[in-house]
């Protein structure tokens, strides 16, 4: 016998419905669990790099997506200007900048 067939068979008889309500609640349960653990942090964290990434200043550093460290040198509608080392400067989009650190050099 295969388990399925096993786990059918061991239904109650008189089908009260008491293990539909046990399941319901679970699966509830789960979906709490990855709401308040899992998706509303995230969104969170979204949101407030959005939210530095849109006061970004000249001067500020900031990380990319790809682990590039600058500091801001100028900062146009989609795009920002790092200085990356003295003399070397390279034009990311904003989209890609993961952190910003406001003030430090």
């Amino acid at each position: 016998m295969t388990f399925l067939s096993t786990y059918f068979l061991l239904a109650p008889p008189d089908g009260d419905g008491g293990g539909a309500m046990i399941n319901l609640l679970f699966l509830g349960a789960i979906f709490f669990v990855f709401y308040f653990f899992i998706i509303r942090p995230q969104s969170k964290r979204q949101k407030d790099i959005q939210k530095k990434v849109s006061e970004m200043k000249k001067g500020d550093k900031v990380v990319t997506g790809g682990g590039m460290i600058g500091v801001v040198n100028s900062i146009d509608d989609d795009t920002v200007l790092l200085e990356i080392d003295s003399g070397v400067k390279a034009r990311f989009q904003k989209n890609s900048i993961t952190d910003v650190n406001p003030g430090k050099k």
